[in-house]
């Protein structure tokens, strides 16, 4: 078994002191190393395809995954000089957007915010590579397949060095860099796997089955690492995914399986105003932060798919370790002051 040169030094235990720990610890100079070689690698990957770098703003009035049916995150709601608004879980809505002003596709690397507390798979502040093109839910996920290819070829050639040091190994790195189409099966076929077992299958209420870690690494282990989930139901998922055809129950989703579990979220949006605003009332979630989302579909239809990335879930993947906290250069809790 490939042992690593460099432990994490789990510096995220005692935050007041986490910033000379990164300053002093080689962990987080290959960390960085890492960082630089995804944001690079990521605009090689989209500018070869005529895609276009938005600059987005970070607040939002709305958020991609509001407190309605499908929800599956905390806004972090804040104050600007008295006007309530949020901080950004995803900027989708706004990459939907630039699509019509690129049709090359649209993409940025930024910060996300969640509600939730951090713990061993979720920053509180993340990294979130996304991105929105022209087309179907098969032509993102084909995308999404290339760009990984892309980011780990890139990390085979300039980041070796420092996967060599926290994982011992690159041979999951080259597998994937060299890998054909990944395994594909949806979602009524991965609970039938798993026998809707209680611990892999979770049912909050009829109609809006998801699965539970331990079900997604059941998963993992059973595809041999990577596995693509399909067509979930659509009370589960965020009221913009577009309904299946044929079987409005469904989602036109996929999460994209490896490492830790979801590494990968990713679907096609509603095409038709009426068909958005059919999904804000079936998931419960009011219109008035959404009229310009149904007016821009009113006025420019376009069929586009789209995904984010988690860059720490990813590199957590990369570097075969076991804690998303480790992957923080700056860490920021919710609730706490942490400095720098």
């Amino acid at each position: 078994m490939p042992q690593p040169n460099v432990i994490a030094p789990r510096s995220w235990i005692e935050p007041a002191k986490h910033y000379l720990t990164v300053l002093e610890n080689p962990w987080y100079q290959n960390l960085v190393v890492l960082q630089d070689v995804i944001s690079h690698r990521t605009t090689e990957f989209w500018t070869s395809r005529n895609a276009r770098c938005l600059h987005l703003p970070i607040t939002t009035g709305s958020i991609s995954s509001p407190m309605g049916r499908g929800s599956d995150s905390t806004p972090v709601r804040v104050d600007l000089d008295g006007v309530p608004t949020y901080l950004a879980d995803s900027m989708q809505f706004m990459l939907e957007f630039g699509c019509r002003l690129s049709p090359g596709g649209a993409y940025y690397l930024m910060p996300s915010f969640r509600g939730e507390p951090a713990d061993r798979t979720h920053l509180c502040q993340f990294f979130h590579s996304e991105a929105e093109i022209v087309g179907g839910l098969d032509s993102v996920m084909g995308t999404v397949e290339e760009y990984l290819r892309h980011l780990a070829e890139g990390l085979l050639v300039h980041g070796r060095a420092a996967i060599l040091d926290a994982a011992g190994t690159v041979d999951h790195l080259e597998e994937l860099a060299g890998s054909a189409a990944l395994p594909r099966i949806t979602f009524d076929e991965a609970v039938a796997r798993l026998r809707s077992s209680p611990e892999f299958v979770a049912e909050p209420e009829p109609g809006s089955r998801s699965l539970t870690r331990a079900g997604e690494r059941e998963l993992i282990e059973q595809f041999g690492g990577y596995v693509w989930v399909t067509h979930m139901d659509h009370l589960s998922v965020p009221f913009y995914q577009a309904f299946a055809p044929g079987d409005p129950g469904k989602a036109l989703s996929a999460d994209l399986l490896f490492g830790i579990g979801e590494t990968v979220g990713s679907g096609e949006r509603h095409t038709d105003a009426a068909e958005l605003e059919r999904a804000l009332r079936l998931h419960e979630v009011p219109a008035d932060h959404y009229q310009w989302y149904v007016t821009m579909k009113e006025r420019h239809p376009l069929r586009t798919s789209g995904f984010g990335l988690g860059v720490e879930r990813f590199l957590l993947w990369a570097m075969k370790h076991e804690d998303i906290r480790d992957l923080a250069l700056l860490l920021r809790f919710n609730g706490q002051q942490i400095l720098p």
